[in-house]
């Protein structure tokens, strides 16, 4: 499996196949909009800005599952992240990411790239997998890990479609 053969409903509540997103970098970050982490939007927005052009995408999952701090329907959180962090990147419909009733991208992702101490649970809001063109897990980062800290990773997956094929001798 990858990415590309999942579908999500967008936070304006249509059905998106993400294979809307092949051959781009993704990253996918569950969110909260009164969570400790919740000005990680603002970087996750500069981000997008800066490299949405090369091919890459953020998609943005709302989740209430830690701590009740994504308690709005999808009208509220649209209407939080465009009035707080002028929020542009896709986002999506409110949805759960561990146990049984979590949504089948984000049981993937877990099973792809497990956590610290490999545990497959995601631990808390603004946890983010970043996936590269061919929609393959590369790696996760947990929340303390900023937009900032990951844009290197970022760019080296956004530059490898840049590098010659290697030529056999």
């Amino acid at each position: 499996m990858n990415l590309f053969e999942f579908s999500a409903r967008t936070i304006m509540g249509e059905e998106q196949p993400l294979a809307a997103y092949r051959g781009q970098v993704c990253l996918v970050v569950n969110v909260a909009s009164q969570c400790g982490y919740t000005p990680q939007y603002a970087g996750l927005e500069a981000l997008w800005l800066r490299h949405r052009d090369r091919g890459f995408a953020i998609l943005g999952f709302p989740c209430d599952q830690f701590g009740k701090q994504e308690p709005g329907d999808d009208a509220e959180v649209q209407l939080f992240c465009s009035t707080h962090y002028a929020v542009t990147f896709p986002m999506f419909s409110k949805i759960q990411v561990n146990g049984p009733e979590a949504h089948p991208l984000f049981s993937w992702l877990r099973r792809e790239q497990r956590g610290l101490l490999g545990t497959t649970t995601v631990k808390w809001n603004f946890t983010k997998f970043l996936v590269d063109r061919q929609g393959a897990v590369r790696a996760r980062h947990g929340s303390m890990d900023t937009p900032e800290q990951i844009e290197p990773a970022i760019v080296r997956l956004l530059d490898e479609h840049l590098q010659p094929p290697p030529t056999g001798r």
